[in-house]
């Protein structure tokens, strides 16, 4: 058995701060007042329904994670946020269309009471939104500043006692690191220069960490990936972790790319198609929104399937990815994959998915888990960027020269792994070597 780490209590609120009130975020709000007053079950979160194994299998103690880690409590916490638009997150639910209107019509006092703050907006980067509920500072870092001082306004107004940061905000247009985001003293140099490489979800960020609140990365922009982030974050000893919420399509690559890996079948081509009609689907439906979106769901399976390892079963591979904007699906995501595959001698064969989902549904409880082991994760004295946490990301942020897992199963064993680690207990390697050890 490890020795147990030293974890301050989750005592009093944990605020959840989100950037963009929109389908996401108000859906993971609206979920969490429901199951926290019992009239809804938190489907799909670890931290609330999840159970660890620890110790051997004869021992058979499988407690709930939440009753086996320090995780603050559903009620104890408080939410807010930025948008581009004024809506409360009532408002903005019903416009999402997600749940159900009685469902919301029930929370309708709680929802009400969470109004955005004035949002940092950059139109250069998200071309097909536009709002007015926005700041108007003259530097980049003058909006630093102002959210540094909503960030503590909504603290000490709702008496907080921690904060996280979720983006749940929109994609915005792709970035290529340069100079200024290797260096944080050039980066800082470059917020009051507007330099034009520098993103609203970037200074989101820096805001976040610079006031010692963790921050997590839900889209593929580049954000608190960068060096200069990276930095500030190990410096300040503040959690990091992101990139793009493992969800619909990606969610389902990285179940089935791991399987076919396994079985060493190989793989000529893989077609991913969505059609999506939420605010999301408008928003990538700009060529330089889609392709930060793009880089992010094709690095997946490369990833998981090592093609230099497997040069005769995957180099080859042709993968092509496809999103489209279609209203009428509004939340309600369609993906199409066609997978050709080979096995025995070479023969050929298909597989063919079709995912109706919502994409908000499955978002939701990889908000709160992440906002909730984010929080653990500072009370541990964890620091910059949290790898465990890869299970949750499409593009997961790793140490500069390492290689993300992608494997969804792998992703999982790293971080019971770790919750075991914090919390003094023998780790899990399923060698099934208990029964052997105890003889000799």
């Amino acid at each position: 058995m490890n020795h147990k780490k030293s974890i301050q209590a989750a005592d009093g609120k944990l605020g959840i701060l989100i950037p963009g009130l929109g389908a996401v975020s108000t859906t993971f709000i609206a979920g969490t007042l429901a199951a926290r007053k019992g009239t809804g079950h938190p489907i799909g979160s670890i931290t609330q329904m999840g159970k660890i194994r620890l110790g051997k299998r004869t021992e058979n103690r499988n407690p709930a994670i939440n009753d086996f880690v320090p995780l603050a409590s559903l009620k104890d916490l408080v939410f807010g946020g930025w948008d581009i638009t004024p809506d409360n997150a009532y408002e903005a639910a019903m416009n999402a269309g997600v749940l159900d209107k009685e469902l919301l019509t029930d929370l309708k006092d709680e929802l009400e009471a969470i109004k955005p703050m004035t949002a940092v907006f950059d139109h250069k980067y998200v071309k097909n939104l536009d709002g007015e509920h926005i700041k108007h500072e003259k530097t980049k870092m003058d909006y630093a500043n102002a959210l540094m001082a909503d960030i503590a306004k909504f603290k000490e107004v709702n008496g907080c006692n921690r904060l996280v940061m979720v983006w749940c905000a929109s994609t915005e247009i792709y970035v290529e690191q340069q100079e200024m985001h290797q260096n944080l003293l050039q980066f800082e140099k470059a917020l009051e220069n507007n330099h034009s490489a520098i993103a609203p979800s970037m200074i989101y960020a820096y805001a976040a960490i610079k006031s010692g609140v963790p921050f997590v990365n839900g889209a593929p922009n580049l954000s608190c990936d960068m060096p200069a982030i990276v930095d500030l974050a190990n410096e300040l000893k503040v959690p990091i972790a992101g990139k793009d919420f493992k969800t619909g399509q990606t969610l389902m690559k990285t179940i089935l790319g791991p399987g076919l890996k396994t079985r060493l079948i190989g793989i000529d081509g893989w077609f991913s198609t969505n059609i999506l009609g939420n605010r999301d689907g408008k928003v990538l439906d700009d060529a330089d929104s889609f392709k930060t979106k793009e880089v992010s769901k094709l690095s997946v399976l490369e990833s998981i399937l090592e093609a230099d390892l497997y040069p005769e079963l995957y180099k080859d591979m042709y993968h092509k990815v496809r999103i489209n904007y279609y209203p009428p699906k509004g939340d309600d995501k369609e993906s199409w994959d066609n997978i050709d595959i080979f096995g025995w001698l070479g023969y050929k064969m298909q597989i063919k998915v079709n995912f109706l989902c919502k994409d908000s549904i499955l978002a939701a409880p990889v908000v709160l888990d992440l906002a909730l082991f984010m929080d653990l994760a500072h009370r541990a004295q964890m620091k910059g960027i949290q790898e465990w946490l890869s299970f949750y990301f499409k593009s997961p942020q790793t140490m500069q020269g390492l290689q993300p897992i992608h494997d969804i199963f792998l992703q999982k064993i790293k971080l019971e792994n770790t919750l075991r680690h914090l919390m003094g207990e023998t780790l899990i390697h399923h060698l099934g070597l208990d029964y052997y050890e105890e003889e000799q």
